[in-house]
């Protein structure tokens, strides 16, 4: 484990130098040795080993985007990471004061990014919202999605503050239009956001459960079942919303008897859907 986090110090140390000494080549640095390395972050199974050796890697990127802060291909990135990290910390048992900083940071990278593409999610700016929205592409779906879950992760950790549940509005409304662009992306996510929306949201702000259970189904056929935060995420939402047992267990057993070395894209992600999986089944919930 020191050997892993000497080697990431050292590479840290060294993209920074280059950083500032090579600012030109900002993107021949993205594209040969930072975005690889974020999709080697999702392919790790060992999450212990991203909480600890993640910080080093993160404290990189800050540098390349403070050297480049208009950088969408690094603002994504760093939505991306940040998020991803924040979510991971809170499966290691960090403490909550740590995850909230870094979802605060996810939050910076993210609507900094978004606003690059839609500047209408500014107070001022929000009449120009919906035609912004109207002529976004396939193209802008990966910047905005990534963008818009690293907002997301922080408004999750704010437990239901009105700040929160306004910039919800704004994200409901992105990922609407998102997922009528490219309902496949991420193996489904776009489907998996609305999933949890639906199931969690009080009848009386639009919540529909029925909607809910369509979009995870949907979310389940898109990823072949092999992103198993979709299967994690309607257990512990719907199905316990409808007390249905049945369904809940089938599907975090079928979470605990994945194969994760199916699916290396989403090793991650599984492993911490596997982490919640455990604790939900351990729960009681359903216990009389």
């Amino acid at each position: 484990m020191a050997s892993v986090e000497k080697s990431c110090s050292i590479l840290a140390i060294i993209l920074f130098v280059l950083v500032l000494s090579l600012t030109s080549c900002t993107r021949l640095l993205t594209g040969t040795i930072v975005q690889p390395t974020v999709d080697n972050l999702q392919k790790q199974t060992d999450l212990d080993l991203v909480c600890e050796g993640a910080p080093a890697y993160l404290l990189m990127i800050d540098s390349m985007i403070a050297s480049s802060p208009q950088n969408r291909a690094l603002l994504r990135i760093g939505a991306q990471s940040y998020g991803s990290y924040a979510a991971t910390l809170s499966e290691c048992g960090a403490a909550r004061d740590r995850v909230l900083a870094i979802a605060d940071k996810a939050r910076m990278h993210g609507t900094t990014l978004i606003a690059a593409i839609l500047p209408g999610i500014a107070p001022d700016q929000r009449e120009y919202l919906d035609a912004e929205l109207a002529g976004l592409t396939r193209r802008d779906v990966p910047a905005l999605f990534w963008g818009t879950m690293a907002w997301l992760a922080w408004i999750q950790l704010q437990q239901g503050s009105p700040e929160a549940m306004a910039d919800l509005v704004l994200v409901e409304k992105i990922m609407a239009r998102l997922l009528v662009l490219d309902e496949r992306f991420q193996a489904g996510s776009i489907h998996l956001f609305f999933g949890v929306l639906q199931a969690t949201k009080p009848a009386m702000l639009g919540g529909d459960p029925e909607a809910g259970r369509r979009h995870f189904e949907k979310a389940l056929e898109l990823s072949r079942h092999q992103f198993l935060l979709v299967q994690a995420s309607y257990a512990e939402t719907l199905a316990r919303l409808t007390f249905d047992r049945e369904l809940h267990d089938r599907l975090l057993n079928e979470v605990m008897n994945f194969d994760i070395t199916k699916a290396p894209d989403y090793a991650l992600a599984n492993q911490i859907a596997r982490r919640k999986a455990a604790r939900l089944l351990a729960d009681g919930y359903f216990a009389e």
